[in-house]
């Protein structure tokens, strides 16, 4: 950093969802994190909804929180703002770093800038998104990638495939794995797994756990037909519980379809922050096929569940997965047979629990935000 007093960053936390999805779970572990370093060494300022102002001052005492102006919350309305109504902002609460956290940022931001690209699977599935979505962020990562002073990514996969497809200066590039808040995400109690158990419906009945929006990259439809193909012909089949956002994958209701009427699935939707950790950890296996991520924050917040992982190794998964999970392909017949073969192991779902359990300990929002402090030190004296 350069002498004289200490760093002021602006966090732009206007693209936030009222889901607290991952854009939001990465927020709200990135500020927590920061809050406990703002002093001597940091000043910070947020800008937030207005949803979330109360929100961010609970968590940030020491920092400045600011409210966007109310039609924000509209996305074409954020995007023409962050253009023209942020770079002012930044100026008003004298900003020496502005910190864009969701692929976009201003063009003329009277600051040196840092963006976070959570993924590049816009230009390596591009056949999971539809048109206008694809059209959008890959353009918006072209442009942050040429205009921001430094890019921060959530995995070296990610990194790697910017560098391989778009030519990125691998030297602006800084590797901030994401964290998990050890609190709310926990081994649970037996009174947190049957709670959730009673709130589905399910009673004492087993059950397979996915949580995620349902955009086709996660593949959910191929993760249903291999269940079935996995356990039609049990004497005690265990349900299938696919919760989280509705998405777009229409392809969903059809898999839906096919499902024998003798098995259960269940689509709750979102489920209640605190009943998280019991129902992932009560899971027999939290299934996660995906066709790849930026970095796989659902199978983290599973493992730190105490939850027996079934993934893919695709892109950033091997990286937060490691030994502590076990791997799959995106096919629904190898699906089946990888998980009929954990139904089938207790022991090894046993020791991948306390493997993951013990491996994501390892990812904290504190070492993220030491990543992103230095990050905004090599913006600032670029």
């Amino acid at each position: 950093m350069t002498a004289g007093r200490p760093p002021r960053v602006l966090i732009d936390a206007t693209s936030v969802p009222a889901d607290r999805g991952g854009v939001g779970r990465y927020v709200d572990g990135l500020l927590g994190a920061l809050g406990k370093l703002i002093g001597p060494g940091l000043e910070l300022a947020v800008v937030g909804l207005r949803t979330d102002v109360e929100r961010y001052s609970r968590m940030l005492p020491a920092a400045e929180v600011i409210a966007a102006p109310a039609a924000v919350a509209h996305r074409p309305a954020r995007l023409a703002w962050e253009q023209t109504g942020l770079p002012l902002l930044a100026q008003q609460v004298g900003a020496h770093v502005l910190h864009s956290p969701f692929y976009t940022c201003p063009l003329r931001a009277g600051c040196p800038v840092t963006v976070t690209v959570h993924d590049a699977t816009f230009f390596t599935e591009p056949e999971h998104y539809d048109k206008s979505k694809r059209t959008f962020f890959r353009s918006a990562i072209k442009t942050s990638l040429r205009r921001a002073d430094r890019v921060i990514v959530p995995s070296k996969a990610t990194r790697d495939e910017l560098i391989r497809l778009l030519d990125a200066d691998p030297t602006r590039i800084d590797v901030a794995y994401h964290g998990v808040d050890q609190a709310a995400f926990h081994a649970p109690s037996d009174e947190e797994k049957a709670r959730v158990r009673a709130r589905l419906g399910l009673g004492g009945h087993s059950y397979v756990a996915f949580l995620g929006s349902k955009e086709p990259r996660k593949n959910v439809p191929n993760l249903i037909r291999g269940w079935v193909l996995a356990v039609k012909d049990r004497p005690e089949p265990p349900a299938l519980v696919i919760a989280g956002g509705q998405g777009h994958d229409d392809d969903i209701d059809q898999a839906v379809t096919e499902v024998p009427a003798h098995l259960r699935l269940l689509r709750p939707g979102y489920l209640r922050y605190a009943d998280l950790p019991g129902f992932l950890g009560g899971a027999l296996i939290a299934a996660y096929p995906s066709y790849g991520e930026g970095f796989g924050l659902p199978i983290l917040e599973a493992m730190a569940c105490a939850a027996p992982v079934l993934t893919t190794p695709r892109l950033s998964l091997p990286e937060v997965g490691g030994d502590a999970v076990a791997y799959t392909s995106e096919d629904p017949q190898q699906i089946a047979t990888d998980l009929a073969a954990l139904l089938d192991d207790e022991a090894r779902r046993l020791a991948l629990a306390k493997a993951g359990f013990d491996r994501a300990k390892e990812f904290t929002w504190e070492s993220s935000a030491e990543v992103h402090l230095a990050a905004w030190g090599r913006a600032r004296v670029a």
